[in-house]
């Protein structure tokens, strides 16, 4: 019997290193700065699960900040065959067309803030860049989780207020004013807020997979990774 044979495409990974009082900062007056730490690596871990199911692990870049050899990254290089380049210096824009720019083919890029990605919503999204010249996945709060593009401009990214609920609608603005044609192909909620973690929570038994409990986490679930793929 032949083996499965799928399309592979690039996928970049922006990722903080797991710092106390550096991660999850929005998440810190509810869970204390150790806690906020450890949620967010489970959310890098839970990521690149995500994205080691939709692509190749020679396709997967991790691309690191804060301390790019933390002993997480490197973890998960060794474990993956992943590989690990420092963001540059510059805004979220700068740094997202730098790793978009990298890329040998139309690929994708992604945070490790929104768990409700899935290896087929992934996959969705690189085959849409067929058409499209770039595609969106739109958050609730204004921003989005996923970018794409057919080829990397930095105008695209330039002149928006990052971190702002305007970003998504000025990036649509950009886009206008380029004469791309985009596709949002899904509309999801990212990890930010205290208002978030009961719906983390949620996804995570509806996964089978410990995202977030406040019973559990004390604990970090090595595991996860393993488990999604599975």
């Amino acid at each position: 019997m032949c083996a499965e044979v799928r399309d592979t495409f690039p996928l970049a990974i922006l990722a903080k290193a797991p710092i106390p009082g550096r991660a999850k900062t929005r998440l810190i007056p509810a869970l204390g700065a150790e806690r906020a730490c450890r949620l967010h690596e489970r959310l890098l871990r839970h990521a690149l699960a995500t994205a080691l199911a939709a692509t190749s692990p020679d396709r997967i870049t991790l691309w690191t900040a804060l301390q790019h050899d933390h002993p997480l990254f490197r973890e998960l290089a060794d474990r993956h065959g992943i590989a690990l380049r420092a963001q540059p210096e510059g805004d979220l824009g700068a740094r997202m067309h730098q790793a978009l720019a990298a890329m040998d083919a139309p690929g994708l890029l992604i945070g490790s803030d929104c768990p409700a990605l899935t290896p087929a919503l992934l996959q969705r999204c690189r085959a849409t860049l067929s058409d499209a010249d770039g595609v969106f996945v739109p958050a609730e709060d204004g921003g989005y989780a996923l970018v794409g593009t057919r080829r990397a401009e930095r105008r695209l990214f330039s002149a928006i207020d990052w971190g702002t609920e305007r970003v998504m609608a000025q990036t649509r603005a950009r886009a206008e004013e380029m004469g791309w044609r985009l596709a949002c192909p899904a509309r999801l909620w990212d990890v930010d807020r205290p208002e978030d973690l009961e719906r983390l929570a949620r996804l995570g038994d509806s996964l089978g997979v410990c995202l977030f409990d406040h019973r559990l986490d004390d604990r970090l679930d090595d595991g996860l990774d393993e488990r999604l793929v599975d």
